[in-house]
């Protein structure tokens, strides 16, 4: 018999994953609980498979648990679950990429083996994530035994996972925020700032569009020593300090922001290569 799998948690990740784990034939979705039954019904309909539970649903035992609830969630959720299942020998992973699988010790001091395996994607779009996932990263850790059940599982579904130090989880997060996240706050004070300078909405993103995706692509080709360019790259200390007056004048938060930008590329621009 397949192994079978319960999942705590049904939002974009939850959705994702259990579809991918359906679709590749890696385990039997048995119960699926989300804090309500209609969102469980409907990541029950995205899946493919499954039975929906609601936030007061018992669920059966299973061999493999996902806790794909937001970070703060985890550890709640362990206590609770080690409370009303039996878990001694199941596997129990959560999905976050701030939290290590330490958020889960109330459910290893119930007898689970436990790990956390955080797919390196942007979620917005599951079922894009899904049709897609082949040749994802995934941050790994935990106990060995319950690794030994994830890692075949996920690469199965065309995951590459990398082992990470769960005591530097929060800069991994990190790590991914400042590429992602704060990647679209940055574009957005550059499309603001567009717009502050009377171009249209629309205009302003294809003006961006060739510097933001050839920048990225000389960051991951080169290294971002090589890939800066513009005015701190050249010494411009004149141009920088005209730019912050210029940017704090129009809009005051934006303005620190680049002030703390232009701080951070100094200091990058120091390890630049000099052309000989």
């Amino acid at each position: 018999m397949m192994t079978t799998l319960n999942i705590v948690g049904a939002g974009h990740v939850g959705r994702a994953l259990g579809r991918l784990f359906v679709t590749r034939g890696v385990f039997t979705v048995q119960d699926v609980k989300t804090r309500g039954h209609d969102s469980a019904r409907d990541a029950v309909a995205f899946i493919g498979a499954g039975t929906p539970a609601d936030a007061d649903g018992t669920l059966r035992p299973a061999d493999v648990w996902m806790l794909a609830v937001a970070d703060d969630a985890i550890a709640g959720a362990a206590a609770a679950l080690a409370q009303s299942a039996p878990m001694t020998g199941a596997v129990v992973f959560h999905c976050s990429g701030a939290k290590a699988s330490t958020a889960l010790d109330a459910l290893r001091q119930a007898g689970a083996l436990v790990a956390s395996v955080h797919p390196v994607r942007s979620f917005a779009d599951p079922a894009a994530v899904a049709a897609a996932f082949d040749g994802t990263f995934c941050g790994v850790e935990g106990d060995a035994a319950a690794l030994a059940v994830l890692l075949p599982a996920f690469e199965a579904i065309g995951a590459r996972p990398v082992r990470i130090d769960p005591a530097a989880k929060t800069v991994y997060h990190a790590a991914a925020v400042f590429a992602s996240n704060y990647l679209v706050t940055v574009m957005d004070a550059a499309l603001r700032a567009y717009e502050a300078a009377g171009i249209p909405a629309d205009v302003a993103r294809e003006l961006a569009r060739p510097l933001a995706t050839e920048t990225l692509s000389n960051v991951l080709r080169l290294g971002p020593e090589t890939a800066l360019s513009g005015p701190i790259a050249r010494g411009d200390a004149a141009t920088v300090a005209r730019q912050h007056a210029a940017v704090a004048a129009w809009d005051g938060p934006t303005g620190a922001l680049y002030d703390a930008l232009a701080t951070a590329t100094w200091s990058l621009a120091r390890r630049k290569p000099r052309s000989m």
